[in-house]
């Protein structure tokens, strides 16, 4: 296993598309280059913001070749592996660690809520199908399976399972884990607005969905929490808070491609039936976003 420093922002990158849903690789590779540029200490492909579950599998084949190629390297590739079954996400972590990725953000099986003894299940055979490091997704909300500490200590009998995305929105979960489990797993925030009671908690790696739109204003706001300065940390996180409200919402996706179509303009093409926003509700995050660029222009990030 290539151990992964579980620092810094990793963005859960959007994947971007053209006009007729097809994969828009030179996008996707500028993408990359402007977060890499911005500093940040890793990126995740193919999370929910990067629409994992509406691509097929030579669509994500094509992702992670494009992010080996755009990367280098020079940061730490992670990829969602969401699957319906057991044998398909055992068959993508064999495929992914073949192409070099250096680990896996895994998400229960989709579209079935399994009890305690099939997510322990289900996560330790995906674990000992690879070498890779593994991210558990822990997002309760979404996917109505619930991670919880007793689970964990069941699932860090495998060694490759370092670290999880926590996302149930109890913070206090956070020393929870830390106290029980201390270096054995890496607890990495997976809400952008609970980014600053987070870090307060100990916690040093944030996957992030508007990171893609602010990704430079993402790492420094890290950063100051990391390093304790609290005062800019609260200076910087107002002004990014009503954006980063939008990443807790059932539109998450299509609000950060919108978002990031503003900041960077790539297309905000989403793949159905996801729909791109439309009416008040895409007035009101174009508004949010113009108000976010300019009052991070004038804290001169």
């Amino acid at each position: 296993m290539t151990p992964i420093d579980w620092k810094g922002v990793f963005p859960a990158v959007t994947t971007k598309l053209n006009a007729d849903f097809t994969l828009d690789v030179d996008a996707i590779k500028a993408g990359l280059e402007r977060l890499i540029e911005a500093g940040v200490g890793g990126v995740v492909m193919m999370g929910m913001v990067g629409e994992n579950a509406q691509l097929s599998p030579e669509e994500k084949r094509t992702v992670l070749r494009t992010a080996k190629e755009a990367v280098r390297g020079r940061v730490p590739i992670v990829s969602g592996l969401a699957e319906t079954s057991t044998e398909k996400a055992v068959a993508f972590a064999k495929e992914a660690e073949k192409m070099g990725v250096d680990g896996l953000m895994v998400f229960p099986g989709l579209t079935y809520k399994s009890d305690t003894y099939e997510t322990v299940e289900f996560y330790k055979t995906v674990a000992r199908a690879s070498g890779l490091a593994i991210l558990l997704y822990n997002n309760p909300r979404g996917y109505g399976v619930d991670l919880t500490r007793d689970v964990i200590a069941q699932l860090l009998e495998e060694k490759t399972i370092v670290a999880i995305k926590e996302e149930s929105y109890e913070t206090h979960r956070i020393t929870d884990l830390i106290s029980r489990f201390g270096d054995r797993l890496a607890v990495v925030c997976g809400v952008d607005n609970l980014i600053v009671e987070s870090a307060a908690l100990g916690v040093t790696c944030w996957v992030s969905g508007m990171a893609n739109a602010t990704p430079k204003a993402a790492v420094e706001l890290l950063k100051l929490l990391v390093a304790g300065d609290f005062g800019k940390a609260r200076r910087l996180y107002a002004a990014l808070d009503p954006l980063f409200l939008l990443d807790t919402v059932v539109k998450l996706v299509q609000h950060i491609k919108l978002a990031e179509n503003i900041a960077s303009g790539t297309a905000e093409t989403v793949k159905p039936p996801r729909l791109n926003l439309v009416g008040e509700e895409r007035d009101h995050t174009i508004a949010i976003t113009k108000k976010t660029l300019a009052d991070l222009k004038s804290l001169e990030y």
